[in-house]
């Protein structure tokens, strides 16, 4: 399995543990505001070793020293499902007495359905990057297949694990009423999190090219949008 960075403590990217996030490279979208851009564009697997990864093993000989002192581990990208022995990874880690969360994208449902049929992780967080109409351009692609994306949002919806869906908003990509089209879509859930986009330079779409809402008029907004779906709130508005 690929591993191209670990993160020894993180005490906001697992809800309620203090956890480690792996980082694996690769991914299916080519989402301009996305700031792992180096993860993004990186070789998703590998036949032999590559520069700058760290192996399955280190990681594990790692998470074996933290046994007590850590609750979880993150496993997050790129995107993580597409590594394929991503659940012999997950096994070995709940081995070790971690609990896992998952961050994807939606794109391979089969996969993330395997996953929490296996009980191999404890909460997913599921980007949802738009309202259907723009998800494409969204995820800088010129066509997309939107069943993957709304078969995983079911396999979440009808199962058993603890899950979340988030959307990074910005002001070239989501309007009001791409939001009032996704808050349709989204619907009644736990929890889905709107999270104004940040900008840098190692985004993907480079500096400067995308905005993040004004953060009054997001807060007004989504108290319109909890009609259609009650589980919103904001996250990192400060």
């Amino acid at each position: 399995m690929r591993i191209a960075g670990l993160q020894k403590l993180t005490l906001l990217d697992f809800p309620g543990k203090t956890a480690a996030t792996v980082f694996t490279p690769g991914c299916n979208f080519r989402c301009p505001f996305c700031h792992n851009a180096d993860l993004v564009t990186g070789p998703a697997t590998r036949a032999g070793s590559h520069e700058g990864d760290l192996s399955a093993a280190d990681v594990l000989a790692f998470l074996e020293k933290r046994r007590g002192l850590l609750d979880g581990v993150c496993l997050t990208g790129g995107e993580p499902l597409i590594q394929p022995d991503l659940a012999d990874f997950c096994a070995r880690v709940r081995d070790l007495g971690f609990a896992v969360k998952l961050d994807t994208n939606g794109g391979f449902p089969d996969r993330l359905r395997a996953l929490a049929g296996a009980n191999l992780v404890d909460y997913v967080a599921m980007d949802v990057k738009n309202a259907p109409e723009r998800y494409a351009e969204t995820v800088g692609a010129s066509m997309l297949d939107l069943v993957p994306i709304e078969e995983s949002m079911e396999v979440l919806r009808t199962g058993s694990v603890p899950f979340e869906f988030r959307t990074t908003v910005t002001r070239e990509l989501h309007a009001p009423d791409d939001l009032r089209a996704l808050a349709r879509w989204i619907g009644d859930v736990p929890a889905w999190f709107l999270q104004n986009y940040r900008d840098a330079e190692s985004v993907l779409g480079g500096a400067g090219r995308l905005h993040p809402w004004n953060v009054d008029e997001l807060r007004t907004l989504a108290d319109e949008l909890r009609a259609s779906a009650p589980g919103i709130a904001l996250r990192g508005m400060e």
